[in-house]
């Protein structure tokens, strides 16, 4: 029985994870989490032109990745090009946010700065409720009028992977490279 269920485990792990492996298989150019990547870390650095022009590579290769939206709205938001920030957010918060909570989240606070840069502070204080609500981390800033205070209690950065399936990936991995050994 507990030898059906570990292959089970197996198996369904390696569904999970052979098409990120498959994704290193694919040029750099081609790779949208490659230009999400550079995005993330060009903005990191400052860089926010960079940033928008990578990320932008990764969205024409792959539209779908609410990552790389959430992503968008906030380097926008740098830029000070904020209706385009509110549009790239929206594009995020319009699917389903149980996926990838912490994207959602990152776009509804990324929503918020937009529109109260934007003087809209009643719509800005909806958008950090919002993020608030999806990850306690991302506390509201204080000058919302109308926002109530939230203490504020940092959180670790969290990974917007599901806990399982990284423990599951390690342990793919480190039968992948038992059996690469034992060859």
């Amino acid at each position: 029985m507990h030898l059906r269920t570990g292959l089970i485990v197996i198996v369904m792990t390696l569904m999970i994870v052979t098409p990120a492996l498959a994704a290193d298989d694919i040029p750099a150019e081609e790779n949208p989490w490659y230009w999400y990547n550079q995005a993330v870390d060009l903005a990191n650095a400052g860089q926010f032109s960079a940033a928008l022009v990578a990320n932008e590579k990764a969205l024409s290769l792959n539209e779908s990745m609410p990552l790389a939206w959430a992503n968008e709205a906030g380097i926008l938001v740098q830029l000070g090009r904020y209706e385009e920030a509110i549009v790239a957010a929206d594009r995020v918060v319009s699917v389903n946010a149980t996926d990838l909570p912490n994207a959602y989240a990152a776009a509804y606070y990324s929503k918020g700065d937009a529109l109260r840069a934007l003087g809209r502070t009643s719509e800005a204080a909806d958008a950090y409720a919002r993020a608030y609500s999806l990850d306690s981390g991302l506390v509201p800033p204080v000058t919302v009028p109308g926002q109530t205070s939230v203490p504020a209690t940092p959180s670790p950065a969290k990974s917007p992977l599901h806990p399982g399936i990284i423990v599951c990936s390690v342990l793919v991995a480190l039968v992948c490279c038992k059996a690469r050994f034992m060859q």
